[in-house]
């Protein structure tokens, strides 16, 4: 039983859920725009601290890659995705969320440090953007859930060809192996947290 004047996140109304996941994916989004102010004011120094493949100090790029970008233009392409996508994988439970999150930066960025080409530097959230369009596209089925399916359904035809095109090795200056890996992360993250049946 829940203590007085205390309500678990698993009794949170659909209002408290997506309050919530709208302030965590605002503040996601707004944290990535002031590292990259920083990157700026610092002459783009953070740039180096991206994922190095098959380096030992390329390692330490896996968990600060997704909060670095190349530029102003870079973060803008990656954050409306990252607030839509994030805001709406979010809704069904914050820790949840959190742990996909966690999932898909230390599998995606492993793949990256494994499969990119040498003297290259990876940074950038497009890669947890493709896992959580890869979690959302499998998990409305997974769970048979028609609203689930109905977002999967939105999400394809929205930004289906886009990602088609970004897991395609056609651009040398794009991490396609990034985008791969983290569609493969999303959509096999779909079946190792699914959400709880609904009460009868």
């Amino acid at each position: 039983m829940a203590e007085a004047g205390v309500v678990r996140p698993d009794e949170w109304s659909q209002a408290d859920r997506a309050k919530a996941a709208a302030k965590l994916m605002l503040g996601w989004v707004g944290l990535l725009w002031l590292i990259e102010a920083v990157d700026l004011a610092t002459g783009h120094a953070l740039d180096a601290y991206g994922i190095a493949p098959r380096s030992v100090e390329g390692l330490s790029g896996i968990p600060l890659a997704p909060f670095l970008h190349f530029g102003f233009d870079h973060v803008a392409s990656n954050s409306v995705p990252l607030l839509v996508l994030g805001f709406v994988a979010a809704l069904s439970g914050i820790r949840r969320f959190l742990a996909l999150c966690a999932l898909a930066v230390v599998v995606d960025g492993l793949g990256v440090w494994l499969v990119s080409a040498s003297n290259t530097v990876t940074a950038g959230a497009s890669g947890l953007v493709f896992s959580l369009f890869g979690y959302l596209l499998v998990r409305g089925f997974v769970e048979r859930r028609p609203l689930g399916v109905l977002v999967a359904v939105a999400i394809a035809a929205y930004w289906g060809a886009g990602i088609l095109t970004g897991i395609l090795p056609t651009n040398t200056t794009v991490s396609w192996q990034g985008h791969l890996f983290g569609l493969l992360t999303g959509m096999a993250a779909a079946y190792l947290f699914p959400r709880r049946p609904l009460r009868e």
